[in-house]
């Protein structure tokens, strides 16, 4: 193991250095010399090592350079022009202010940077720049001539519109910022990038409206990541969410994700905080409620009154999700909670395994199912499907193992899940569903009751950045709980929701 050096910072934050490291900052000039650098580099980057690092020596007007590259990153017919054009150079031309004319005359790309500091440099190269060493200039030339390995835009496989835009965000951070900027063509749009991690020196960017976010939240939410010291963060958007939210082991997801620019652009028009991580299709809005949760952009894509139909044909299958199961399964083991007008439910015959095990074996099918169609290939989803359906749930039935009671509820539960606009919402109730029928199981009414009073008052109590997490229920707000059980006509939005505390919240006259 390689021994390591403590330092203290300016703020009196503690970092520890490898080994490594500690000997880069003995060369953290660029060098004059090209040979010099070319050493240095050799220890930093992998030069003569890595197969996809180029340095490649040149001479333009008699002057010595060199090119520093990631094959993967260069824009071929950008770096070659630059280069075509720097053949054609004289001494006159470069002599005595090298650096300066090719910075500001014989470099024709609009990205570029003078450099001194060789991490500064690392980090660009490792970043896609190309940087230009020149013998005898203590500074470099950054150009950020750079080609993402970048898939095509396309609708979001989970927040699809029957009518409505068709683009979602990529993997690559400029992309998804251009795919807002072009919706909201404001200069008070801010996008304030910074980077975290250690060695994977991860691209994050923070957006919001001047002068309508809560600038107190943009602070601490910048703050925040700014205090994060980790080696890095390739699971991106969810390993920075546990970072800056810090909620534990709380299942239920105290950010949103989405990965359509229209539902971004929304949110910045309301006030909230965008979060983008480069590498990730996802973004998270801040601050977040429950009911930001279980909306979605079909309804703001119909008619006023359908989009109502719609949100309250989802909250219905959300509560089914939740509380189908414990009340059927309550009612089947205390037929005299049951009302007379409901003495239908119940099974005649229990089967040969108890009703709770064959919830709790449904239960964790479904989820087996579910993980199954992730994993196996596309062609196949429809035979697992079939095999799943007759094999596996109507020959459990005829041989008596299960109920057919059991499996058609359980069925209702997990369509009330999937029509859950948020992914990690409808975990977290499957989650919740599971404690309240054992509740049920173990102490009839009394258990569901106390259970369901005490999920209530464990969100009633979660913030998310000092947002209550059920408002506008709790705390009581009538006309913003309005605006959610309703789908509000545009032109009636005249203001901004006060959640986020919104500078200025005026939307229309």
């Amino acid at each position: 193991m390689k021994t390591t050096e403590r330092n203290q910072d300016a703020n009196g934050e503690r970092k520890t250095l490898t080994e490594e490291e500690t000997r880069w900052k003995n060369t953290e000039t660029v060098s004059k010399k090209i040979s010099d650098n070319k050493k240095a580099l050799e220890e930093r980057i992998g030069l003569n090592r890595s197969f996809d690092v180029i340095f490649r020596e040149m001479t333009f007007g008699t002057k010595k350079t060199a090119l520093l590259v990631l094959n993967g990153f260069a824009k071929d017919e950008i770096i070659t022009e630059i280069l075509k054009r720097l053949s054609f150079l004289n001494r006159d031309q470069l002599v005595p202010a090298t650096l300066k004319a090719m910075f500001e005359e014989f470099i024709p790309h609009i990205q570029v940077a003078i450099v001194s500091d060789m991490s500064g440099v690392v980090d660009g190269v490792l970043a896609g720049k190309s940087a230009l060493f020149i013998e005898q200039e203590t500074s470099a030339v950054l150009i950020d001539a750079k080609a993402y390995p970048v898939r095509s835009i396309e609708e979001p496989a989970l927040e699809r519109v029957v009518r409505g835009a068709r683009d979602g965000f990529t993997e690559t951070l400029l992309t998804n910022v251009t795919l807002v900027r072009r919706r909201i063509r404001d200069p008070r749009l801010k996008l304030e990038c910074v980077k975290v991690g250690r060695r994977t020196r991860t691209d994050v960017c923070i957006a919001y409206i001047n002068d309508i976010a809560d600038l107190e939240l943009v602070e601490s939410i910048r703050d925040k990541i700014a205090k994060i010291d980790i080696d890095g963060i390739p699971l991106a958007e969810k390993q920075l969410e546990e970072f800056i939210i810090g909620k534990g082991w709380n299942p239920f997801p105290s950010v949103r994700y989405t990965e359509r620019p229209d539902v971004v652009s929304a949110h910045l028009l309301e006030g909230h905080v965008i979060v983008f991580v480069d590498t990730s299709p996802s973004v998270m809005i801040l601050p977040t409620t429950f009911f930001h949760l279980v909306q979605h952009a079909e309804e703001h894509r119909q008619a006023p009154f359908i989009g109502t139909y719609l949100r309250w044909i989802r909250f219905v299958g959300i509560l089914a999700s939740l509380f189908l199961l414990p009340l059927w399964f309550l009612m089947a083991i205390e037929p005299e909670v049951r009302p007379r007008a409901l003495d239908f439910i119940g099974p005649d015959q229990t089967g040969d395994i108890p009703l709770l095990a064959q919830f709790l074996i449904a239960e964790f099918g479904v989820d087996l199912m579910r993980m199954a169609a992730v994993h196996t290939p596309s062609p196949l989803v429809t035979a697992m499907g079939l095999i799943a359906a007759i094999l596996v749930g109507e020959i459990a039935v005829k041989v008596g193992l299960f109920v057919n009671e059991v499996i058609l509820y359980i069925s209702v539960a997990a369509i009330g899940m999937y029509a859950t606009p948020n992914y990690e919402l409808g975990l977290a109730v499957r989650i919740a569903r599971l404690v309240l029928l054992i509740a049920a199981a173990l102490f009839k009414v009394p258990g569901l009751v106390i259970v369901t009073t005490l999920l209530v008052i464990f969100l009633a109590v979660q913030r998310s950045y000092n947002s209550p997490y059920l408002w506008p229920f709790i705390p009581f707000d009538a006309k913003a709980l309005f605006t959610i059980l309703f789908r509000q006509p545009v032109t009636l939005s005249k203001v901004r929701p006060s959640l986020t505390k919104t500078t200025d919240n005026t939307r229309q006259p």
